[in-house]
């Protein structure tokens, strides 16, 4: 075959067909013959993909924010929805748009504010200072390094610098604070009367009338599914954990002696010159000057001022440059080092140059060295300590177990109860609506009734109902939605055919009698009813009244002003299942000058915030209605 071939590509055309070949891999590149270009990301905005990592990191950030909190909004099985997947993405493509729009209009977060947001983060505290170990103990235990964290920061602030723009330059006006406090302080004079509900005539309800009813409000009249499930939980609160040895508790004070000590801390100020990136060699030159002539000059009596006039670190030079109280490792290592080789009182001779910032001219105000407390004064706590700390070990590695297990063995409970010895419990029957005990919890109910419990019966994920609570849920019994019997229902019917009759009569006398009253007519005489007013009602105030139907109430607060002294008249339906006639007599708007400083002050931050978060959004929406967005919704 290949012979044959080589005969026919001999003489002009074959020349011609492997000239073209030559031009094409010439021209287009011979890697295109051999590389293809799968696309994995979830998004793309722009240039900047949102990669399944990155989403899958956001959804393991929302599940553990469940897991740790049992009031959240929603569960994890909320999380599988592709309405909720796609609020969440919305959020991420936003956030993309926020950092673009930063890089396109040349704005950056600084490394001073990085650091001031880590040493400000009360998770990191010990003793309400920051602790560098602690740091980076806790960010050994979730996984990441400093920098990793660092750059996670740097995006987190990154987003809002935008939207603190925009909150930074909106306006609430005092007009716009006046109206509220008109409308929430308005007063309005009403009288209404309750219609007493007729009786009917005729009482009569054909079997017809019954059967057509029980088809058309079938739904109605129908038992919910329910379930039972079998259950194996894990609390932290029922583990032994016993009493610590005293080698362990010197292991646990040899680890975290941080906490239990006062460590060696510097106050400082400093000036800072920045160096611009890929600043050029004359740049940098000037840069250094220019540090070197205000360290000439700094005094401790001067510096506060050096600081605010020349400084180019805008978190502090409007404090003379106080940085405050600083531990090893907060600052980066160029400054780090220089702070802590100084003396009390010392200011830097030559500046400190530290990378991502600039120069700093360095003052060290003052010291305080590190304080260790003895084994033997903290012991107590220490076993404190060691208890709450193992307790959470055992439970997060009973309840790693229990998923795990569940896991491998999805089909029943079984093996994962003999491994653990842990008692298999099964629930009585509950609807999706929840029930009693744990069927009480809505992420108990959500679990039982997700679609790989309840359809495809496997084990449940692991479910955190409550902090130091774990659960896995397998079906035990399952009782489909089933109409009831018609002959079950029947007098049921009738009565509620009969309520909707009387219904309907009461609701056409009311406006019948709203009509002659707005004709003059007396509305007491009218309905054959007391009439009852309340003069001055305010609106902020309608909850607290008890003594008259709140749908009456509400209901005065929607109605038009009245018109050259004639009042405004509704019918409202009340709880009783009766109707009212309500009359709005006066409108008095409230007094924004009686209003409390504090009061308008709190209002102005109030409206000023919702006005930001809605022009932020909308400047969200403009930058996705020019920018080029991708969305893979099968990769979500």
């Amino acid at each position: 075959m290949l012979q044959a071939l080589r005969n026919k590509i001999h003489g002009w055309p074959a020349a011609v067909v492997l000239g073209v070949s030559v031009f094409a891999v010439a021209f287009f590149g011979i890697e295109s013959y051999f590389v293809s270009r799968v696309d994995t990301y979830v998004a793309k905005v722009g240039d900047h993909e949102i990669s399944q990592q990155d989403w899958q990191n956001r959804m393991n950030e929302l599940r553990q924010q469940i897991a740790q909190n049992p009031n959240a909004p929603f569960t994890a099985a909320d999380l599988e929805k592709p309405e909720l997947k796609q609020q969440i993405l919305d959020g991420m493509i936003g956030q993309a748009l926020l950092l673009k729009a930063n890089t396109d209009l040349g704005l950056a977060v600084s490394d001073v504010s990085v650091r001031e947001a880590i040493g400000s983060d009360p998770g990191f505290a010990v003793n309400g200072q920051f602790s560098p170990d602690a740091y980076k103990a806790i960010l050994s235990m979730q996984g990441m390094s400093p920098a990793m964290y660092e750059s996670k920061i740097r995006t987190d602030l990154g987003n809002q610098i935008i939207p603190q723009a925009i909150f930074s330059t909106t306006l609430v006006s005092d007009a716009d604070v006046d109206g509220f406090f008109r409308l929430q302080l308005q007063q309005r004079d009403l009288r209404f009367v309750e219609v007493p509900r007729p009786s009917l005539t005729d009482a009569t309800v054909a079997d017809t009338d019954i059967d057509a009813f029980y088809k058309s409000h079938v739904a109605d009249y129908t038992t919910p599914e329910q379930v039972s499930v079998q259950y194996l939980e894990v609390k932290q609160a029922d583990l032994k954990i016993g009493e610590p040895t005293d080698a362990q508790l010197h292991e646990f004070y040899d680890k975290f002696k941080q906490r239990y000590a006062q460590p060696e801390q510097r106050e400082v100020s400093h000036i800072l010159i920045d160096v611009p990136k890929n600043a050029t060699p004359e740049q940098q030159k000037a840069a250094l000057e220019k540090a070197k002539k205000i360290a000439a000059e700094a005094t401790p009596e001067n510096f506060a001022k050096l600081a605010a006039d020349n400084s180019e670190d805008l978190g502090s030079k409007r404090s003379g440059g106080d940085l405050g109280w600083l531990e090893k490792g907060v600052a980066n290592a160029a400054f780090d080092t220089a702070l802590f080789s100084m003396k009390k009182g010392e200011i830097t001779k030559e500046p400190v140059l530290s990378p991502e910032e600039g120069y700093h001219i360095i003052w060290l105000r003052d010291a305080r060295e590190g304080d260790a407390k003895p084994f033997a004064d903290v012991r107590a706590q220490l076993a404190a300590d060691w208890a709450k700390g193992e307790g959470e070990r055992l439970y997060n590695e009973r309840a790693g177990q229990l998923a795990d297990l569940a896991e491998r063995n999805p089909g029943s409970l079984d093996a994962a109860a003999k491994e653990l010895g842990v008692e298999i419990r099964t629930s009585p029957m509950f609807g999706r609506e929840g029930g009693e005990g744990l069927a009480a919890n809505p992420k108990f109910v959500a679990a039982a009734f997700a679609d790989d419990v309840l359809n495809q019966g496997n084990n449940s994920s692991l479910v955190q109902v409550d902090k130091g609570d774990a659960i896995v849920i397998h079906l035990s019994k399952h009782a489909a939605a089933a109409p009831k019997n018609l002959a079950d229902v029947r007098d049921v019917i009738r009565q509620r055919i009969l309520d909707e009759r009387v219904d309907a009569l009461a609701k056409k006398q009311a406006d019948e009698i709203v009509a002659q009253a707005a004709k003059g007519g007396d509305i007491a005489a009218l309905a054959k009813a007391p009439v009852r007013t309340l003069p001055a009602l305010e609106r902020g105030k309608l909850s607290a009244i008890k003594d008259a139907p709140q749908a009456v109430l509400q209901q005065a607060f929607t109605l038009p002003r009245p018109v050259d002294g004639k009042p405004t008249w509704s019918v409202v339906r009340t709880d009783g299942a009766a109707y009212a006639i309500v009359a709005v007599d006066k409108v008095t708007d409230g007094d924004p000058s009686k209003v409390a400083k504090a009061d308008r002050d709190s209002l102005r931050g109030q409206m000023t915030a919702a006005m930001a978060r809605a022009a932020t959004s909308e400047y969200i929406d403009a930058l996705k209605a020019s920018g080029e967005i991708k969305i893979a919704q099968d990769r979500m």
